[in-house]
C-alpha cells in the first residue's frame, strides 16, 4: 500500500479531521509562495518582501507598502483548487471540524468551507484605522495610492504583518479544534513560520499526516508522509 492509499484509508476511518495548511495549498491556484524557488523572496525589489510586509514598514513607507500589496498579494484571478474543494466536502460530510490556514487569500471560504480559521488574516477584510468601518477588498484593489475611508482615515488590510501578534481568539479556537481531532492533516507548509507552526504540538489524536512537495522538520514524527502536489493528492482521496 502506497502513502496516498494509506492516507485515504486513514481519512475514511477518521471521525474528526483538522486540516492545517500553508502556502502550498494556494500555489496551485496561481498564488506565489514566499519561500519557493519561484516565490516572492527570490524576486528583486527595492526592499525584501519580509521588510515590506512588516508593521514598521507599513507605518513608515505606506505608499510603497500598498504598491507592493496591490501588485503581489491581491491575486485577481485565483480560484480554489482540488484541495480546497475536498476539504469543503469533508466538512459538509461532518468529517472535518476546521481548516486552519496561514494563507490570506480567502480561497477556502470561496470553495465552500465554513469553519476557516485564518491565522494570518485575510485580504478580503479591511478596516479604517480611524473609525473602524469595514471595507471590501475592492476599495484597495481598484484604487490607487493610499486607500481612504469616507472619514478620511487610512484603510488597512486585516492581515497579520511581520512584527504583529496573531489574533489570540483565533489561536485559542485553533488549539481547541486540534485537541478535539483524531486525525490532523498538515498540507503545503514548510512549518517554518511560528507561532502558527507550533500549533501542531497540541495534537493528541491517532493519526498525523503530512502532505508537502518537500521534506519538513516534522516528517519523522508523522504517521503518513506524502511528498507530492497537494492538489494531486487530494484529487485521489
Amino acid at each position: 500500500m502506497n502513502e496516498i492509499e494509506k492516507l485515504k484509508n486513514a481519512v475514511d476511518k477518521a471521525k474528526t479531521i483538522v486540516f492545517f495548511g500553508g502556502a502550498g495549498v494556494s500555489t496551485e491556484s496561481g498564488i506565489p509562495d514566499f519561500r519557493s524557488v519561484d516565490g516572492l523572496y527570490n524576486q528583486k525589489y527595492d526592499y525584501p518582501p519580509e521588510t515590506i510586509l512588516s508593521h514598521s514598514f507599513f507605518l513608515r513607507h505606506t505608499a510603497e507598502f500598498y504598491r507592493f500589496y496591490r501588485d503581489k498579494l491581491l491575486s485577481h484571478d485565483a480560484k480554489p483548487n482540488a484541495a480546497h474543494y475536498k476539504l469543503a466536502e469533508w466538512e459538509q460530510q461532518g468529517k472535518l471540524n476546521a481548516v486552519l490556514t496561514q494563507n490570506i487569500d480567502g480561497l477556502h471560504s470561496a470553495a465552500g468551507s465554513k469553519k476557516v480559521l485564518e491565522l494570518h488574516g485575510s485580504v478580503l477584510r479591511n478596516y479604517c484605522m480611524d473609525c473602524g468601518k469595514f471595507h471590501t477588498v475592492d476599495i484597495i484593489k481598484n484604487g490607487k495610492g493610499l486607500p481612504r475611508c469616507e472619514c478620511g482615515g487610512l484603510i488597512k488590510p486585516d492581515v497579520v504583518l511581520y512584527e504583529e501578534p496573531l489574533d489570540q481568539s483565533v489561536m485559542e479556537e485553533a488549539i481547541r479544534c486540534i485537541r478535539e481531532a483524531d486525525m490532523m492533516i498538515i498540507g503545503g507548509t514548510s512549518l517554518a513560520v511560528y507561532p502558527a507552526a507550533g500549533l501542531i504540538e497540541y495534537f493528541r489524536g491517532d493519526t498525523l499526516a503530512l502532505v508537502n512537495r518537500d521534506a519538513t522538520p516534522l516528517d519523522r514524527r508523522a504517521d503518513i508522509v506524502v511528498h507530492d502536489s497537494i492538489g494531486k493528492v487530494f484529487s485521489a482521496l
